[in-house]
């Protein structure tokens, strides 16, 4: 018998697959939230890679949903059609005008592109607006300038969940891809995709809540201290909250709504990554800032055990 001499590269390549190994059992089988924005909606091999790291988690068997927005490419939209993209508040003012542009743009345009990257590797994938089945219903909401409120049109609080749809698509064995669109009883209402996938997760009573974002994560004190926060309790995010800026609010609230909300993990992790959901799941390390109910976490029975029987962390993701 010839022995040959081992190929170092294809041990390493074992080696990250046996990594994986303890995150596969405790995931298979678990609903995965992801939210979809920033950065990897508009780079073309980002967008490739993302679509990959959806069908590898299907594969893998976790059962991943994906929540997204469009803001940029509304706002294409809207210039083509000469039509103002006006913020107040850090939202979108939208007029019935607009409005009309964002359920075109949403579904007509992302929600059909994101079907299509994940269906380039099979029939997996369905899109759905928050609309249909009346998933999300939502109530005007209400923005504020120097303490007085103002008009922002037809954008939407969330208010109800209503998952059966996505709960038969999932048990169909499909990816369901939804836009952050809802309806209420006098219209549609534009909503911000964070909340949007936020409240799905809670609804859906998701193990992971995980936001793509353009940052690597939270930061301590930006721009002063550029550490990333790796791990972060509820009580410690509440106080940081009031600090924040305009752009990091609504993720990191949106994290505590999730967590709040019943969901052991939410994430934000840096989508300019090539394949970072996969890193973040899969990884001992992970990536990202990780949000947890410390009460809920020390109530488990801790992580899970490795293939040599202790037991691993995630780094400080766990």
């Amino acid at each position: 018998m010839i022995a040959f001499p081992p190929d170092h590269g294809a041990q390493d390549k074992a080696a990250i697959l046996i990594e994986a190994l303890p995150w596969l059992s405790r995931f298979h089988g678990k609903t995965v939230v992801i939210k979809y924005g920033g950065n990897a909606m508009i780079n073309e091999e980002l967008r490739t890679r993302f679509a990959e790291s959806v069908v590898f988690l299907y594969y893998a068997g976790l059962r991943p949903v994906v929540v997204h927005g469009g803001g940029p490419q509304i706002s294409a939209h809207l210039d083509r059609l000469g039509l103002p993209s006006t913020f107040t508040a850090g939202l979108r003012v939208t007029t019935p005008e607009t409005m009309d542009v964002v359920r075109m743009v949403l579904m007509g345009q992302v929600n059909r592109e994101i079907v299509g990257l994940i269906n380039r590797h099979g029939p997996f994938a369905v899109g759905m607006s928050g609309e249909d089945a009346h998933l999300f219903t939502a109530e005007r909401k209400h923005a504020y300038v120097n303490g007085e409120q103002v008009d922002i049109g037809q954008v939407g609080e969330i208010v109800d969940v209503q998952p059966g749809a996505v709960r038969c698509l999932l048990a169909d064995g499909r990816i369901p891809v939804v836009s952050g669109i809802a309806r209420s009883d006098d219209g549609v209402y534009n909503v911000n995709a964070d909340t949007a996938a936020a409240a799905l997760a809670v609804g859906l009573d998701a193990a992971k809540l995980i936001m793509l974002t353009d940052v690597e994560g939270l930061y301590a004190d930006y721009p002063a201290n550029t550490e990333l926060i790796s791990r972060l309790t509820v009580g410690e995010l509440e106080d940081l909250l009031p600090g924040l800026s305009s752009g990091m609010l609504p993720k990191m609230e949106a994290c505590l709504t999730a967590v709040r909300g019943g969901v052991p993990q939410a994430h934000i992790i840096d989508g300019r990554v090539p394949h970072s959901m996969l890193l973040e799941v899969f990884t001992n390390q992970g990536v990202g800032t990780m949000v947890v109910d410390e009460i809920r976490e020390a109530a488990e029975l801790g992580a899970p055990t490795d293939i040599y029987g202790g037991t691993t962390t995630q780094g400080e993701n766990a």
